[in-house]
């Protein structure tokens, strides 16, 4: 799996959590918050993310992560370590 694959799950799980955003031209930079996503919104996207990709990472390790971007990077090296 790489990074690209898991850009595009995070982007296809944040438009099934927030519907509005289809359409929305997904940059790295953008914030989950910025989109409209509430604390709820985020865990819930970090959810579905991490069970779509198969992934048991704990959330904790995902905390640092301030964008879109961080997230699918820290995705990405957490399962490299798997």
């Amino acid at each position: 799996m790489n990074k690209e694959f898991i850009f595009k799950t995070v982007v296809r799980i944040v438009c099934e959590v927030i519907p509005e955003l289809e359409g929305h031209a997904f940059q790295p930079d953008d914030r989950l918050a910025d989109l409209g996503a509430n604390s709820i919104d985020r865990a819930e996207i970090v959810t579905m993310t991490l069970e779509a990709l198969s992934l048991s990472i704990p959330r904790v390790a995902l905390s640092e992560a301030r964008n879109i971007g961080d997230l699918t990077r820290i995705i990405y090296e957490k399962s490299q370590a798997i």
